[in-house]
């Protein structure tokens, strides 16, 4: 059996003394799209920054087969372990074609750089026809398209997505899901970061609900979608 491409054991996090994880099991195979859904507060953003190495953990992190708990994000980042932040983080003064050169700045490979950008403009046409335009100046929707088009950029061996749908229209969300899919077809791993259940599950493999700081139910994007509890605290069933 092949090493998971992201594997937490025992992961504690917080701020201070202020304790937010919980021994966070969480695995992603390679391959895969995975969700980790939960509620405004119940610890994504604090995991997220965890992996990426903005704060310091307890327990181990594995990434592509070695220990990244004690790196820089810098060094997470360079390899492989890319995220796309809540609320875009775009440069607003840059133009959409700027942005998407920035996500790809530490690569050396102009060749590949070059394909890059052909294929991100392929998958989001609406991106192709306003290249041009500052990133500041384009509606929400297509501000998300480029802020995952630039995480591709980066040539990410896993791509952390956070709160992809927060603000969107379903029609938005629903091309983006189809790019996922797109991307997980070409060996790109999803980690998909999400309060929005019922679109995260309809896009993973699998998925984790995290309440409080800790994992509280794990299992296949369908089980979760069909659990009698999660219906109840997330869709109001």
């Amino acid at each position: 059996m092949s090493t998971p491409l992201l594997r937490t054991h025992a992961l504690c996090a917080g701020y201070s003394e202020l304790p937010v994880l919980q021994d966070v099991e969480l695995t992603v195979e390679r391959g895969e799209i995975v969700a980790l859904v939960g509620s405004n507060g119940a610890g994504k953003t604090t995991l997220l920054r965890a992996l990426s190495g903005l704060i310091r953990s307890t327990g181990r992190i594995e990434f592509d087969g070695r220990e990244i708990g004690n790196l820089t994000p810098e060094q997470v980042f360079r390899l492989g372990l890319v995220q796309v932040p809540e609320g875009r983080q775009l440069f607003d003064h840059m133009t959409i074609h700027e942005n998407l050169l920035m996500g790809a700045y530490r690569r050396t490979d102009k060749a590949g750089v070059s394909a890059s950008l052909e294929r991100a403009y392929a998958m989001f046409p609406h991106l192709a026809q306003r290249r041009g335009h500052r990133a500041g100046s384009v509606s929400g929707g297509e501000q998300q398209m480029c802020a995952v088009a630039r995480g591709l950029m980066a040539a990410p061996k896993l791509l952390v997505i956070d709160e992809m749908s927060l603000g969107l229209a379903p029609v938005i969300v629903d091309q983006l899901r189809e790019v996922l899919l797109e991307i997980r077809a070409e060996g790109v791993t999803v980690l998909l970061v999400e309060q929005d259940v019922s679109s995260a599950f309809q896009v993973s493999d699998r998925g984790y609900v995290l309440e409080g700081g800790a994992l509280v139910r794990e299992g296949t994007a369908k089980s979760l979608a069909n659990d009698p509890e999660i219906q109840r605290a997330y869709f109001g069933l």
